[in-house]
Parts: structure tokens; sequence; C-alpha cells
């Protein structure tokens, strides 16, 4: 599964895109939504901004970001089937959330508007879910704290940033998925042989990795895999880089590594099925 909406080579700015690959030897492509946040922000400002403010409303909210989720079914022999025979399905999605420091409002806007769609999937159909990408949001972020909380603290310093008042009433920026971060709920299990090694690249302040985005004037966490705790388990983790083993070509992108973000991986087990 591909979603691009385009990309600018040979220039300065690039306009990124979302993909979802799978093995089709053991699963089947069932559904495909597209979550472009231009149309919705499109949306949104028909809405609720006054018709003289809807020019710089859209400058400030189209910034070309998109969300991709698709609807896998397992076709390997091993998993669970239901009652009526169907095997296991799940849901993936994937986003790459604007990246603009200062657009906080943005940032918060475009998580919650990717939840609110996972969320009518997730009505329909009881159905595990991985929430995963570049969310461009720190730990302790609005944004972060909506995903792992289910909403955001009304004090919470983000939300001074609202110039047009998309995130009002503060109330709405909830949602009722149990998600949880891969890496946070390991490092809070994990026991046993390699456990300090592993716990050095974590930061236990907030049980994210110390970082996934490491480049000359940067480095801190941006990248997270989400999952419905209550149908999902972690199995098994790639293990973290080493800013040390990083820093000996000064940063990301390097000869070694191709990408100025780093590569999570987590393998997971589904849980037996029980309606929620």
């Amino acid at each position: 599964m591909l979603s691009v909406i385009r990309v600018l080579s040979g220039s300065t700015s690039a306009i990124d895109g979302c993909a979802t690959f799978f093995r089709r030897d053991r699963f089947a492509h069932v559904k495909k939504y597209d979550v472009e946040f231009n149309k919705a922000a499109q949306s949104l400002t028909e809405a609720i901004i006054p018709p003289a403010q809807k020019r710089s409303a859209l400058n400030r909210l189209v910034k070309d970001n998109i969300a991709l989720i698709v609807v896998l079914e397992a076709k390997f022999g091993n998993q669970p089937t239901d009652a009526s025979g169907k095997r296991q399905l799940i849901c993936v999605a994937n986003t790459h959330v604007n990246v603009q420091q200062e657009l906080k409002d943005v940032k918060l806007w475009q998580v919650h508007t990717l939840l609110k769609g996972l969320e009518k999937i997730a009505a329909s159909a009881d159905i595990p879910m991985l929430v995963c990408g570049d969310f461009n949001t720190l730990p302790g972020s609005a944004p972060h704290s909506l995903l792992v909380y289910g909403k955001v603290d009304p004090q919470h310093p983000d939300l001074l940033v609202d110039p047009l008042g998309i995130l009002r009433p503060q109330t709405k920026l909830t949602h009722q998925l149990p998600l949880v971060s891969a890496y946070s709920s390991f490092v809070r299990s994990v026991m046993g042989i390699g456990l300090e090694q592993h716990r050095r690249k974590m930061d236990l302040n907030t049980n994210e990795p110390l970082f996934t985005n490491c480049t000359r004037d940067f480095i801190g966490t941006h990248d997270y895999i989400f999952y419905t705790a209550d149908t999902l388990m972690v199995e098994s983790l790639l293990e973290l880089l080493d800013e040390d083993g990083l820093r000996k070509d000064t940063a990301l992108p390097s000869p070694e590594w191709s990408s100025s973000h780093i590569a999570l991986l987590a393998e997971f087990r589904c849980m037996p099925r029980t309606r929620r």
C-alpha cells in the first residue's frame, strides 16, 4: 500500500508521503483509507473560520501531510479465527505529522484527526490497531499525551498556541483507544540479561527511547509505534542504536545509516479475541 501526495526532487523542500508495505503471502489487503489533512483542513475552515480569516487559516493548516490506514487479513495458518471462521484482521495506521515546531496547534489537530478516524474503524469492528510514524513531536508534548493518555491536560503549555481556535473546546481532545507505546511498554517489563544496556538507551522519565532522530542540530524522539494493548502484546523489539556509535560520523544520515531517523521495529502477538 502506498500513498503519496507528491515529492519535489531537486529542491530544498519535499512533500512527504506514507507507505505501508506488507507480505502478500502473509496478509491480504481488505481496505485502505487515505487521511488527507489538507481536505480535512478545508472542511474545518469552511465550518468554523470567519470569511475574513479563511485565507490565513488555510495557509496555516494546509501543510500536505497525510496518514494512511490499511486493514489487513492474516493468511497464515496459526492465526485464530472467530466463530464465523474469519481470520484475524489488523488495522495499521502510518503518518508523517507536520515538522514545524511553532505549529503546535496544527500538530495536535492532525493527530486528533487521525485518532478520530481510527475510532470510527474501532467502533465498527473489534480489531487490533497499530499506529506508527514520524509524529515530529517529543514525549510529553500535547500530541504525545493525547496518544498515550487519551486526553490533554487543559493546562498543557502547547494549548496556548491556538490562534484559529481549532482546539476548542479543549474537552474534545480525547479518544478511547487503549494505545501504548511499544518501546515504552517493553522498558517497564523487561527483565534479566541486557536490562541495563537497554535502559541506557531509554529516557526513564518518559519511558521512550532517548532519540529516534539524530542530526547535527537536533537529537530527540519523534517516531513511535503505538498499539492497542487490549488486543496485542509486544513479543520483541529491535535494539536501539547508541548515540556514541552514531556520533563517530557526526550525525545521521551517515555512510552506514541512510536516514536521519533510526529504525523502530516491533513484533506483536494477537491476544485471544474478546469483545470490548
